[in-house]
């Protein structure tokens, strides 16, 4: 913690002399994790209570790319290579893994899934000049992790399922898209986008019966059918539910602080105002950003 009231060490700036490296970063969570001269904080944490900061990290970056706040983007992508420290230090601490067994993991997984750009399954082999299809190239990606799964759970509880390895924690729109991808690729499809809007209106039919029933329950159960649906469209078309999702809700923030304003400007407040009054902002907020 910074202290106003103390003068600047002499030493204060030689610290930014030399631009720091990875093996610093890797020295810093070692000094960080020292039982006598940690960090009394950093000393505590374990698997478990990193996880929801990896998590916040990871979409701190992908807000600041949303926002092309590449100013930012250092510092975000910093914040989340430490949790990736973080974890190499904690399998250190208990023999499990060190930093560099992350690094060479990945190196070679990237090597052997990547034929088409080294040959011979090294960073110093390179291909030819010759066209590379990118739909052989997603192909051949796709086959490389099946078998990467076929072999990694037969291994350790019988037949791999094309589920297998979607993460249980990705937020629930991201998983629904994986899982539906995962299953497409095995055939279970719609041929064409009209069979997903088909099913689309099913399923908002179905949400109708129940509360005209006034079956809530089964109304709520409907609505996460129809959302998956949705998803379903939104992989169709190539896009990312969670990102696409995300833009959305950027885009209501800015049309609900529009009417805030305007409302403000009438000399009137949101809580006090009609709906038409409301309408009728969002309606020009909506003219505005088409303009």
């Amino acid at each position: 913690m910074k202290d106003e009231g103390t003068a600047p060490s002499p030493d204060a700036g030689r610290q930014d002399s030399r631009r720091h490296t990875l093996d610093d970063l890797l020295t810093l969570m070692a000094v960080l994790r020292d039982p006598r001269h940690g960090c009394p904080w950093d000393i505590k944490q374990e698997w478990d209570t990193i996880v929801p900061h990896t998590l916040e990290e990871a979409y701190e970056v992908a807000d600041a790319i949303e926002r092309r706040a590449f100013d930012e983007l250092p510092g975000e992508l910093g914040d989340l290579l430490f949790q990736v420290v973080y974890y190499s230090q904690f399998g250190s601490e208990e023999g499990r893994f060190d930093f560099g067994d992350v690094v060479h993991t990945l190196t070679a997984k990237m090597l052997r899934r990547h034929p088409h750009v080294f040959p011979d399954g090294t960073l110093e082999s390179r291909r030819g000049d010759d066209e590379i299809a990118e739909g052989r190239v997603k192909a051949r990606w796709e086959a490389l992790k099946a078998e990467e799964r076929e072999v990694r759970h037969t291994s350790n509880r019988g037949r791999a399922s094309a589920l297998d390895d979607v993460p249980t924690a990705l937020p629930a729109l991201s998983r629904a898209a994986k899982l539906s991808k995962r299953a497409a690729g095995q055939g279970f499809d719609w041929p064409d986008e009209g069979g997903v809007i088909d099913k689309i209106r099913e399923e908002l039919a179905e949400v109708e019966a129940a509360l005209a029933e006034d079956d809530r329950a089964h109304a709520q159960e409907e609505v996460g059918d129809l959302l998956f649906a949705v998803v379903n469209l939104a992989r169709r078309l190539g896009c990312d539910p969670e990102q696409q999702l995300r833009r959305t809700n950027a885009k209501f923030e800015r049309r609900f602080r529009h009417v805030e304003r305007a409302l403000a400007a009438d000399g009137s407040r949101i809580e006090h105002a009609s709906l038409e009054e409301m309408e009728r902002h969002w309606q020009a907020a909506k003219q505005d950003e088409n303009a």
